[in-house]
């Protein structure tokens, strides 16, 4: 069920000039980095781009998800790291993203890593939100 504006606890603000070939920076001037295409797709390759924004912030939120699933099942996720990789490629729509989420648990063996990858993916809110849209693989 979505949220509904009284709901809000904290809204994230960005503003983006000339799209993927411009800059991109929040109200706060906490981020402000120039955006450009990569190297693959015809850009320049010198700033950053969405797909890389999008994969850092996928990745910290999986890895916030996967310490509430860890906390929920006494499992030691200490030292853990989670990697995003997003994809992005062309589709009957024009393009399309898909995304690989893996991560590194040092503390627990393989198959409890891949139980907890999977609930997190059930708690995570990009993959929430994503669910149904792209293409998620958890490895």
């Amino acid at each position: 069920m979505p949220i509904q504006p009284a709901d809000v606890l904290y809204t994230a603000v960005a503003t983006a000039e000339n799209g993927r070939d411009g800059r991109v920076a929040t109200d706060d001037g906490t981020l402000d980095v120039v955006v450009n295409p990569p190297k693959e797709m015809g850009g320049s390759g010198t700033g950053t781009n969405p797909e890389q924004l999008f994969a850092a912030g996928y990745s910290a939120c999986f890895q916030g998800a996967l310490a509430v699933v860890a906390r929920r099942e006494k499992a030691d996720v200490t030292g853990s790291t989670v990697t995003a990789k997003v994809g992005i490629g062309k589709n009957d729509d024009g393009f399309g993203l898909i995304v690989e989420i893996s991560a590194n648990i040092p503390n627990v063996d393989g198959e409890t890593a891949r139980a907890l990858l999977k609930k997190a993916h059930e708690v995570c809110l990009y993959s929430r939100a994503t669910r149904g849209n792209i293409t998620v693989t958890l490895v």
